[in-house]
């Protein structure tokens, strides 16, 4: 999970791909499910309830699924299969070089569509890689609460 937020977040602050609304909310399984699956690994590694380990697994799985839904909801979009949000776009994209204007650059700059996908490797967008991702990470935390058992 820290690889593929922290790949997102490098691609935003590193490759200037300015992410959309429905990108942001994609990151947010992921910086709830951190937290989470680190106090699994921390439930395994030392004396507790051996249903804690399996019930934080779970809890990661179903989040890592939320993020897959969101990213099937959000590649839909991309290829307009269906309309996304009426309001899909960040605020405030950049930063002003004159301060005492700040406010109203915030009211001025939006960020990209979320009709729009920034980038497409081997056909997928962020996206449709954040889909698999989410999905493979679902199914090691599905494999782990199992074999906690």
């Amino acid at each position: 999970m820290i690889v593929t937020v922290g790949t997102a977040l490098g691609f935003e602050h590193l490759g200037g791909y300015i992410p959309c609304a429905l990108c942001l909310m994609q990151r947010e399984p992921y910086y709830y499910g951190i937290p989470v699956g680190v106090l699994a690994i921390i439930s395994a590694a030392f004396p507790m309830p051996a249903w804690l380990p399996r019930l934080l697994l779970t809890v990661v799985a179903i989040m890592m699924l939320v993020g897959a839904g969101i990213g099937i909801y959000h590649a839909g979009v991309e290829w307009h299969f269906w309309a996304g949000p009426a309001n899909c776009s960040t605020t405030a994209q950049g930063v002003s070089p004159n301060v005492g204007d700040l406010l109203g650059d915030l009211d001025s700059k939006h960020g990209p569509s979320c009709t729009d996908a920034a980038l497409r490797v081997l056909g997928l967008s962020f996206a449709g890689w954040n889909v698999l991702a989410s999905l493979v990470l679902a199914a090691l935390a599905v494999r782990g609460a199992v074999k906690a058992r």
